[in-house]
């Protein structure tokens, strides 16, 4: 080695102009002016509706300038769980929700299922209000067996930024010195930030070997908050000029990138697949193929 120089499980549609049929009274004990609103999508009986108001009086004051979520009740259908709760926006605007990260919690503040959810089928949520809404937590978005009778909540979940770091593979462990191991961490350390969910490759070291063959050490950069595997890495090599020095397809066994890490690897090129036998690699990038 050289080194180194699910949606919402209700469809919705625009939200309506709020009106004192799908509004209820607001009420001084929140401290804030908040009024019942129930999406356009959601047909309910007057009775339910009644229902909804009357737990909407119970729900504690909130602050100004708060986005808050209260779990009303919580059932589990064949290992599923479906949650119905109170989105509360005290902002005196309106708000969009594009996704969010949810966990059910028991009484000692324990998350027993967690999920993220795309929001933006409900549209816009008005200002200084309060919208019941329904939340299925599918069997592998539990993380625990037990699921509570009572003292559950349901809560956003702050992410906090994690730093990225790095992965060494036990079989780099072994071949790398102290200093290729401290230039490695100094390197992912002073790295751009991925975007969340972002996954990135990025070339460290390309060497042309005496038997025509190229090895390309590649740093597989996971910006998820969840390990990834890869079975299967199709790549692309171009130089400084702008040329191809070659591509082909790599199968990977058992090859994981923790969350939020990166990990480098060594890819060699079989020297029937270098299309430029001369290379200049005073740049150079490695991407998967364009589609």
């Amino acid at each position: 080695m050289g080194l180194f120089k699910k949606k919402s499980p209700m469809p919705v549609k625009e939200p309506i102009a709020q009106t004192p049929e799908n509004l209820s009274e607001t009420h001084a004990d929140l401290g804030t002016d908040t009024s019942l609103y129930f999406h356009p999508d959601w047909e309910l009986s007057a009775s339910e509706q009644y229902v909804y108001r009357f737990r909407h009086q119970q729900l504690e004051a909130l602050k100004p300038n708060q986005l808050s979520i209260t779990g009303l009740n919580m059932a589990e259908l064949d290992g599923d769980i479906m949650v119905v709760a109170f989105l509360r926006n005290t902002l005196p605007k309106a708000v969009n929700f594009e996704e969010v990260d949810l966990l059910l919690i028991d009484k000692d503040g324990k998350a027993f299922a967690k999920k993220q959810f795309e929001m933006d089928d409900i549209g816009e949520m008005p200002p200084m209000s309060c919208m019941p809404w329904r939340f299925l937590f599918l069997k592998e978005d539990r993380v625990s067996e037990e699921i509570p009778e009572d003292g559950w909540k349901i809560a956003f979940q702050l992410k906090q930024p994690q730093k990225e770091a790095l992965e060494l593979d036990s079989t780099w462990e072994n071949q790398i010195s102290a200093e290729q191991r401290k230039y490695l961490e100094e390197m992912v350390t002073n790295l751009p930030k991925l975007n969340p969910g972002e996954i990135n490759l990025m070339g460290i070291e390309a060497t042309m070997k005496d038997d025509g063959t190229l090895a390309c050490v590649v740093l597989i950069r996971n910006g998820n908050d969840k390990n990834i595997k890869l079975e299967t890495i199709p790549l692309v090599v171009e130089d400084a000029d702008g040329d191809i020095v070659c591509q082909g397809g790599f199968t990977l066994e058992n090859f994981e990138v923790k969350a939020n890490t990166s990990k480098p690897w060594t890819f060699i090129f079989p020297a029937t697949l270098i299309t430029k036998p001369q290379p200049n690699f005073e740049r150079w990038k490695v991407y998967p193929p364009q589609s």
